[in-house]
């Protein structure tokens, strides 16, 4: 029964992400596994139970990644699958307690685990959060612009472990009930106070270039990649685009605008010619064993305003920790060079009708923090662009899940959002988290949609940053604290009475 119960959680969490995204079902996901862990009789249990949801559902989530094989699968998903099991030891310590205890260190500590596995290892990896789901419920996901993600994290597991506590103990609704409150009050004020960036509009145009050989390296690729995004640039109108957008690897190896002359200028014609910014993604060598990943802009005179460098790379991706050690995974050789870290959030100016107006971007993996695109808008960024290359994953759900956080990270920040993918899906974010019409995978074409520049104030979330997801994990950290002082307490008096 008990697994039987844990992995229909995971199966439930599953459905809850891209590709189904069933979002709703996040709320009574977790359920099942809660209530499983109120009734473990040892640590070993509660540690395999935790295991066990933590594998399965990641497991599932991430079986795109499979298509690198099970040397990038498998790691992955036991370290997943691991903050799960410790996880399920602090609920086992918290079994016996009082239900409004228990109800406390369940969501605390699923908090605490969220921002910690966003973190480490190697930076973090902040798929699979409980919040994201929130954003395909138009309503509940405006009220993201107050507590962010990770805030609509801490309401899904209170409601959870509420009703985990009720399907016990019937009598005692009071977390259930105020957990409910919560979501009734933050879906209705996000519906009525949705956040909408109100400034002014700017005709965006993504070049979805495509590959001749995603997943696979091929003869001229990067050549191939570069005239694929040049030829179909050349395809819009003069005064056609306030922006271009080049996504991720648009150009590489010696098609490179910051180095080579025609390169540049035929980049600069186009963006002259449209009188357009264009934003383009690529690498470039930076000495023996390291590259860099970056986001070049060109303004409408047809010079280079600026750069930004990628911050947070891939591990074992972009990067190998340890690579001492881990060069004895033979797969490892297709990761011969470790990225150069970019640092700091870049903004650049632009010149609009209303007057001058600052973007930012950040490249792939990055969108999926919450962190980096935050930094970029505290920076003065009022509009953002995300530059992607998912190719080597298929037609798996990798962009639809990408584009589900990026889509509660605009709606957070109050902020539209150009979500532009070498091989698709390319979209445009608004900042109430609405996602126009996504471009096919695998496909050359030009995307082009409106965006607006942030001029309402910036959102609390923005300023406040994880304040709910810190409060409940203080909140927990006390009930711990408080509780074992009171039992040291306890054994404590009867000697003091001797």
């Amino acid at each position: 029964m008990s697994i039987a119960l844990t992995l229909l959680s995971a199966a439930l969490m599953w459905a809850a992400f891209p590709p189904l995204d069933l979002g709703f079902l996040v709320f009574v996901a977790p359920v099942p596994f809660l209530w499983t862990m109120r009734r473990v009789e040892t640590a070993r249990q509660a540690g395999w139970l935790g295991f066990l949801f933590g594998a399965a559902f990641f497991g599932s989530m991430l079986y795109w990644i499979f298509v690198l094989g099970a040397v990038a699968w498998v790691p992955l998903t036991l370290v997943m699958a691991l903050w799960f099991t410790g996880y399920a030891l602090v609920l086992f310590m918290a079994r016996t307690w009082t239900a409004w205890r228990w109800w406390i260190v369940a969501v605390g500590a699923w908090a605490a685990m969220e921002f910690l596995r966003a973190r480490f290892p190697f930076n973090g990896f902040p798929w699979g959060s409980a919040g994201f789901p929130i954003g395909t419920i138009p309503g509940a996901r405006g009220a993201a612009q107050w507590i962010g993600a990770t805030g609509w994290g801490v309401v899904v597991i209170g409601f959870a472990a509420g009703l985990a506590v009720t399907l016990e103990e019937e009598r005692d609704r009071r977390w259930l009930e105020a957990s409910a409150v919560a979501i009734v009050v933050l879906t209705l004020a996000g519906a009525i106070f949705q956040p909408s960036a109100g400034g002014p509009a700017w005709r965006a145009a993504v070049v979805q270039g495509n590959s001749p050989c995603p997943r696979v390296h091929c003869d001229g690729e990067k050549e191939l990649i570069y005239e694929a995004h040049l030829g179909l640039t050349r395809t819009i109108e003069e005064g056609g685009a306030d922006l271009v957008v080049w996504p991720e690897d648009s150009f590489g190896g010696d098609f490179n605008p910051t180095f080579n002359a025609e390169v540049a200028s035929e980049m600069a014609g186009e963006a002259a010619r449209i009188g357009a910014y264009l934003l383009a993604g690529g690498t470039r060598t930076a000495g023996p064993g390291y590259f860099e990943n970056l986001n070049v802009v060109f303004s409408p005179s047809g010079a280079i305003i600026g750069e930004y460098l990628k911050q947070h790379p891939v591990p074992f991706g972009e990067y190998v920790p340890f690579r001492q050690i881990f060069d004895l995974v033979p797969q490892l050789a297709a990761v011969p060079n470790d990225l150069v870290r970019g640092e700091g959030p870049v903004t650049w100016t632009v010149d609009i009708d209303e007057g001058e107006r600052r973007f930012g971007s950040v490249i792939s993996f990055e969108g999926a923090f919450v962190r980096t695109m935050r930094a970029q808008v505290n920076d003065g960024a009022r509009l953002l662009v995300v530059a992607t290359n998912e190719a080597s994953y298929g037609r798996g759900p990798a962009s639809d899940q990408l584009i589900g956080m990026v889509r509660m990270t605009a709606t957070a920040l109050g902020v539209d959002v150009v979500h532009g993918a070498v091989t698709g899906r390319s979209t445009i974010v608004r900042a109430d988290g609405s996602v126009e019409q996504r471009t096919p995978l695998f496909e050359g074409l030009v995307y082009t949609g409106v965006v607006r520049f942030q001029d309402s104030p910036r959102t609390f979330y923005t300023i406040a940053g994880d304040w709910l997801q810190l409060l409940a994990i203080a909140a927990a950290a006390v009930t711990i604290a408080a509780y074992r002082e009171a039992r040291r307490g306890f054994r404590i008096r009867p000697e003091v009475a001797r």
